[in-house]
Parts: C-alpha cells; sequence; structure tokens
C-alpha cells in the first residue's frame, strides 16, 4: 500500500533556514517563493528573485506516516529528484544520486526505529561548468540537467531543485509484484504479434491480455507469447491507436497496461542523394517513417517543458496539450533535447492518442566532452530513460540531442557522449532507431522570422527555394495578445515597445537577436508606424498566421523528397512577449494555431503563391495543388477567386484526383491586380464541392501609374 507524506522544506543558509510547507510533486524554490511571499513571478522581471538562491543548498523532511503489516517490508520509493542530493533516515545517509530522471526504491524497513523516523532529503546546488560563459547556458555543458534551466529565447534562466515526480512510502509483502514491464514485437510481415512480460514476484502470476473491446486474447502463465492476426496500432491521421490491455496477477495484487503492435523503420527519403564520386563521404541521412509498411508524411511541432516548476506538471495538463496537438491534425511531436524528457504520463497519452513522439536526450547547443563524471551520469540518466519509455508504441526513435553538429557545439560522431547513447540504445533498445542529433545532412532547422534578407526574402519565398529531407525546426514569430502583455509588462511600459527590463525578461527583446521574436523590423517593412500596441499585436499575428500555413503547406508539397515538417515551437512554459510558439501559456491556442490546424489537413486544396506582398498592377499567380496524406485516394473540384475591397473576381476551376498519401499538382492561375482603395488585403480563395476550402490573406499594396487591368487563367 502506498502512503503519501507530508512534507516540509527549507534553504539550508543560515539567514534564510526556516522551515516550510512543501508540495510533492513540486519544486522547493517555488514553496520557498510562497512561503517568502515573493512577487508575481511572471510579471515584468520578478524571476530575477530566484537568481540569488542559485547556489544554496536545500532540505526536505517528513516525519514518516504508515501502516505496516506482519511480513511487509517498507520501501522508500521516488520517481525522480533533481538534481543532486542524499536521503538521510534518522541522520543516516541511505543514498545518493547524481541526476533527476532515474527513480529508486530503498527498502528501510532495517533502519526504522518504529517512532518519529525522520526522512530528509538534502539537495546540492547545480553544477555550473566553467567551460565557457558564466550566467549562460554554457554552464550546462558538464551535466545531466535540462540544459533550458540555465536560460533560454523562450525560457527564463530558473535552476529549479527538489523532488518533482511523485514520492510515497509504500508497504510490500511476497504477493507484490516488481520492476514490470511488458513489450510487444510485430513480425515482418504483420501477421503475428510477440510478447514477452519480465516481473518480479515470490508468487505464480497470471498474464491476461485483452483487446479494445474487452475480449480475452490470452490468458496463461508463460511469459512469452504470440498474439495471431493483431490489430495494429496507427498515429493520427493514418489510423486507429489500436491498444491492448494487459494484467498481470495474483490473489492480492495487480499490475495493469497498454501494448500496441507496430512495425517502424527510419528510411532514407525517396529522392535520395548520396554522394556522386568516390570517396564516398556522409549522405542524407534517412528521416522517412515507414509505419507498417506505410512511409508517412509527419507534421508536428517541438514541445518544451509546459512549465517553469516542472512538479507542477500534470497528467491533466498534458493530456490538454495533446489533445490540442491531435486536434491540429498533428502526427508526432518532437520532444527537444533542451527540456530533457516527460514524466510517465506524456507517453501513456500519447500512445492512447496516436501521437508519435522522437525523444531526445538531454543534450543541447553546448559542447559535451567525455569526462568522468559526466559520462557515469549521463549513462545512468539515459539508461533509466530508455528503460522507462522503450514499451511505448508512440515512441518512434531516439536523437542524442539539439544542434549538436555546429560550430557553436563542435561535437561529432566520434564525440564520446554521443558514442555512449548510441550504445546505450541498440543495448537497451535496437529495434528502434537512433539519430545522432538534429538537423543531420540533408535536414534545416529554420528559418525562424517571416522576412529576413539573409535567408532569402519572406517565409513564402524561403521555403519554395529550399530543397530539404525534413524541416524539424521553423518558425514565426508573433507578439502575445493584449491580455498576456497587460499581465507581464507594467502599463507605462507597454507602447511603443522598448527594451525594458519587463519586454527583456519575457523575450520581447534580447532573446535571440535584439527584437526577433518581437518581429520590429519585418512590420516596419510592411506597414506604417502602428497607432497602438493592438495594432502591432494584430499585424504580427497576420504574419504568424499566413507565415506559419505557407510554411507547413510548401513543407507537405514538396512530399516525398521532404518528409517531415515540425515547427518551433508548439508550448511554453510561461507568459513570453513574443515568440514561435502556438500554444500561449498555459494551454491556449494563438490565432496561429488555427491556421497551422488548416495547413494540417490531412486532404485540401492549397495554393502556392510566390511571396506575402503583392503591389497593384502586379501579375499575381498560384500555383493549385491537392495535398493528401491520409491513407485513402481523394477526388474533386475546386473554384479559385479572388477578393479585393469587395470587389470579386473568378479565376478558375480544377478538378482532380490523387492516391492516399500522394500529392496533386495543376495548373496555375493568374491575374493583374487592380487599382482599389480602401484595402490592404488581397484574399484567395479555393472552394472544394465537398467543404475541403482555404481562404489565404496577402498584403495588398498601392502601386503609382497604373492603367490597365488584365485578367489571365492559365
Amino acid at each position: 500500500m502506498k502512503f503519501y507524506q507530508k512534507w516540509q522544506g527549507r534553504n539550508c543558509s543560515p539567514e534564510r533556514n526556516a522551515w516550510f510547507e512543501a508540495t510533492v510533486p513540486g519544486n522547493i524554490q517555488k514553496d520557498y517563493a510562497i512561503a517568502n511571499n515573493f512577487a508575481d513571478w511572471q510579471y515584468s522581471d520578478n524571476h530575477k528573485q530566484f537568481i540569488e538562491l542559485e547556489d544554496d543548498h536545500w532540505e526536505y523532511r517528513t516525519s514518516l506516516c504508515y501502516d505496516k503489516k506482519d511480513g511487509e517490508r517498507v520501501f522508500f520509493v521516488s520517481e525522480g529528484i533533481n538534481y543532486k542530493y542524499d536521503v538521510l533516515l534518522n541522520g543516516d545517509n541511505i543514498y545518493s544520486y547524481e541526476g533527476m530522471f532515474r527513480g529508486f526504491e530503498l527498502d528501510i524497513t532495517d533502519k526504522l526505529t518504529g517512532k518519529d523516523d525522520m526522512l530528509t532529503v538534502h539537495i546540492y546546488p547545480h553544477p555550473k561548468s566553467t567551460r565557457g560563459e558564466a550566467g549562460t547556458r554554457d554552464e550546462a555543458n558538464e551535466s545531466c540537467n535540462p540544459p533550458v534551466y540555465y536560460g533560454w529565447d523562450w525560457n527564463p534562466r530558473l535552476l529549479i531543485s527538489g523532488m518533482w515526480d511523485e514520492a510515497y512510502i509504500e508497504t510490500r509483502d511476497e504477493t507484490y509484484i516488481d520492476k514490470c514491464e511488458v513489450l510487444a514485437e510485430l513480425s515482418d510481415d504483420m501477421t503475428e504479434g510477440f510478447v514477452s512480460c519480465v516481473f518480479q514476484c515470490a508468487l505464480p502470476c497470471e498474464i491476461m491480455l485483452f483487446d479494445a473491446d474487452g475480449a480475452e486474447i490470452y490468458r496463461g502463465t508463460d511469459k512469452s507469447f504470440r498474439v495471431k492476426a493483431p490489430k495494429l496500432w496507427w498515429c493520427n491521421g493514418q489510423g486507429e491507436a489500436y491498444l491492448y490491455k494487459w494484467v498481470i496477477r495474483n490473489a492480492k495484487e495487480e499490475r495493469t497496461g497498454y501494448i500496441g503492435f507496430r512495425r517502424l523503420r527510419l528510411l532514407r527519403n525517396l529522392e535520395f542523394e548520396g554522394p556522386k564520386v568516390f570517396p564516398k563521404g556522409p549522405y542524407e541521412a534517412p528521416i522517412t517513417i515507414e509505419l507498417n509498411g506505410r512511409r508517412i508524411f509527419c507534421k508536428g511541432s517541438n514541445w518544451v517543458n509546459p512549465e517553469l516548476f516542472w512538479g507542477d506538471i500534470t497528467a491533466e495538463l498534458y493530456e490538454k496539450q495533446i489533445l490540442l496537438a491531435k486536434n491540429c491534425n498533428m502526427n508526432i511531436f518532437r520532444m527537444w533535447g533542451g527540456a530533457g524528457a516527460p514524466k510517465k504520463s506524456f507517453y501513456d497519452i500519447c500512445d492512447r492518442e496516436g501521437m508519435l513522439v522522437w525523444q531526445e536526450f538531454m543534450l543541447a547547443c553546448n559542447e559535451y566532452i567525455g569526462l568522468e563524471g559526466y559520462m557515469k551520469t549521463l549513462e545512468s540518466e539515459a539508461s533509466a530513460i530508455i528503460r522507462k519509455f522503450r514499451y511505448h508504441a508512440c515512441l518512434v526513435f531516439w536523437c542524442g540531442g539539439n544542434e549538436l553538429f555546429n560550430s557553436w557545439s563542435g561535437m561529432d560522431q566520434q564525440s564520446h557522449p554521443l558514442r555512449l547513447l548510441d550504445k546505450l540504445c541498440y543495448e537497451l533498445d535496437y529495434k528502434r532507431p537512433f539519430l545522432f542529433t538534429s538537423p543531420l545532412i540533408g535536414m534545416a532547422h529554420g528559418g525562424y522570422t517571416f522576412y529576413s534578407d539573409d535567408q532569402g526574402g519572406d517565409v513564402f519565398q524561403q521555403f519554395q527555394s529550399s530543397n530539404c529531407t525534413a524541416y524539424t525546426e521553423f518558425g514565426v514569430p508573433a507578439i502575445a495578445s493584449m491580455d498576456t502583455l497587460k499581465t507581464i509588462i507594467p502599463e507605462n511600459e507597454m507602447f511603443p515597445p522598448e527594451p525594458t527590463p519587463a519586454w527583456i525578461a519575457h523575450h520581447g527583446f534580447g532573446a535571440w537577436g535584439m527584437e526577433r521574436w518581437l518581429c520590429k523590423n519585418v512590420l516596419d517593412k510592411y506597414f506604417d508606424e502602428p497607432s497602438s500596441m493592438r495594432e502591432m499585436v494584430d499585424r504580427s499575428n497576420w504574419l504568424q498566421c499566413e507565415g506559419y500555413r505557407g510554411a507547413f503547406e510548401e513543407i507537405r508539397r514538396q512530399w516525398p523528397r521532404c518528409s517531415m515538417g515540425i515547427n518551433w515551437c508548439y508550448n511554453e512554459p510561461w507568459k513570453t512577449a513574443a515568440g514561435n510558439n502556438l500554444l500561449a501559456y498555459p494551454s491556449t491556442p494563438r490565432p496561429s494555431y488555427y491556421y497551422v490546424q488548416k495547413a494540417m489537413r490531412p486532404t485540401l486544396f492549397s495554393a502556392r503563391v510566390p511571396k506575402f506582398d503583392w503591389k497593384r498592377g502586379e501579375t499575381f499567380e498560384a500555383e493549385l495543388w491537392l495535398l493528401n496524406d491520409a491513407p485513402e485516394s481523394v477526388k474533386g473540384s475546386v473554384k479559385v477567386s479572388a477578393e479585393i475591397g469587395g470587389a470579386h473576381f473568378d479565376l478558375g476551376e480544377w478538378r482532380t484526383e490523387v492516391q492516399g498519401n500522394t500529392n496533386g499538382r495543376g495548373p496555375t492561375v493568374r491575374f493583374v491586380l487592380p487599382d482599389i482603395d480602401g484595402t490592404d488585403k488581397l484574399i484567395l480563395k479555393l472552394d472544394s464541392e465537398d467543404g475541403r476550402e482555404s481562404c489565404y490573406e496577402y498584403l495588398y499594396r498601392p502601386k503609382k501609374n497604373i492603367k490597365k487591368i488584365r485578367q489571365l487563367n492559365v
């Protein structure tokens, strides 16, 4: 039986060591802040209140409370404590560890006095590497901490500690079923499933397997058995995420869980471009996912920690954000390495909802070298993560980390940490693919702005001139809503935005470049001087909405040469003033979410328009496409029209049919833009007979000396 304890916490510094109520799961810095009446850390630059606590020691304590029956043993169980800590019972050190992702079970029975037993967890300050600039993410390069703790362009620097996952006292007897894991495999011809069970119990246990309707598939005591003609697990948009329920039980104890049968491979993309001459060198990395014999287009987003304080992350929060992604027609999350690994419930929900998961280890944008202490911690932490998640159907592949093969990281395939991770993934989960990092040759990160001279123009021009096998990070920034800004920016600093402490703290300025996320220079390029903050917000959201839609639709058009589009990023852990995220903290869809939702519909008529900014007198053109990443063939017709300031223009009609997971390219419609006053929007409409309509909004600007209006349909 589990017994959850009441915990207290304290800062071990002599001047601030009063005990306070602590929440488990939670983070001790947050508990301290509440107890000491910290100002709202979401507002202005109040998060800096935590900086002076970075190098402090912390303690938890509880006077154990439980009910032990004869013959039972008593265990202290933790799913994770962050980061380096000792566990003490009645003052004696009984366990020490460095790392946050490996849980533990301590049999404390023989050390208990039976009265006033005191359990203490002592937490050391976070490690800070001296190989780099102090106060930056460089300090994470010798630690298995999530690097985001040390500060990123969407996350403030906040070195949090504590019992961030489940912790409890548990009594166990000989009926206890321990270390239970059930794995499912599928034969190469996908006609037979194989189930293997691993668990420890002193008593015999019965094993059962049930299908999704509750019908019994297997009952017996064999730890390995076969399932004839299993129903397959598919990701969102490709079929049902079919799961089987397993039960392992004896007369007193029972364990349950779910497995899915699927065959997954990572293949070279079609239209593969390898080295042309000898000697052969690196070639484009395989990045097409084949699920159950079917090559699929992956469309999704980069997931980051959804809370600043990781102890606040709940299964309910995971479920809300995962369902929003599913309803956005996504089928994959890239679990970005800088934000570590999630709690177990995240994977359970992704299994159920059909969301593929690309899991990276906690390396990002740093040079990690083979120091003895770091390698020992990395091996322990990575092994724990692999064992914790490897049975999940949703997990598609492992990845060493983010942007490690770059000038700012300097790592390569001979780097000891990556060789270790490759080894561990092979030994513990050899059938699941492993990538050293993202991006690899053929893949792309970027761009991250709506317009850039260095990147080749606006987002439409950037992606239409690109030829990558996968876009695993790209983004279009926008300013946060007025409702959000009012809760984080002082009123007297609101407009015009300047690099004040509040705007800087919430990444409006100085995040990645001085004002890239605020995108003021881009707004100045397209629009007149704004009259209010709300006008800036509306304009930036227009760019983000059409920019994200244009990027996702273009990436889909590049299938099968390109097999993946994953934007940066999906969510955020606190209220930012500007950024590329689709969900605003805590879980509110931004306007761009709904445009991405439209762009990711399994089947839609799409227009390839060469740019965003149009002037009167120019010849507007739109190349028509029918995009289909659903497994079924589709046919239909679309009527194309344009509207400018209330004037309507019929541009033609197109009828076509495409096979499953195939795109169809159609004609190009053109017309010369007329001279119409009173509007800055050119609206392009694609109306299909079965409701697969699309409506695009482009910038429409005046041009002098327009004498004639022509209309062409080609």
